[in-house]
């Protein structure tokens, strides 16, 4: 069984960054993503990272604005959030699977984080 633990999150103005981190128990997992949901919507995709940290993915919400990667000497991945607007306001989850290759759909992952909240005032 595989804790992924999320931090970072916190209160930045909009056009700021954040850098969320997802550190994980046991590296049992090979490839990764970070999703995020929004009061009153569903939990949708943001980001993956492929085993090898080669390939990665985005939202075309997030494209150019956004940069997932890993660090497998301390099983961690990273988010790096430049360009904040006021509708990425939402809590981030970490999501984990021992697929080589992600996916953008919730039921692709089975290790899932707590989350951390992100609020972007505007």
């Amino acid at each position: 069984q595989v804790q992924l633990v999320e931090s970072g999150g916190g209160l930045v103005q909009a056009g700021g960054s954040l850098s969320l981190s997802c550190a994980a128990s046991a590296r049992t997992w090979s490839c990764a993503s970070w999703f995020r949901q929004a009061p009153g919507k569903e939990r949708e995709f943001v980001a993956a990272i492929n085993w090898s940290g080669g390939t990665t993915y985005y939202a075309d919400s997030v494209k150019g604005r956004f940069t997932i990667s890993r660090d497998d000497a301390k099983n961690t991945v990273y988010l790096l959030m430049n360009s904040l607007k006021p509708e990425d306001t939402a809590v981030y989850y970490c999501a984990a699977d021992g697929r080589l290759v992600p996916g953008t759909e919730i039921d692709h992952y089975t290790y899932w984080g707590q989350g951390t909240q992100v609020t972007v005032s505007s």
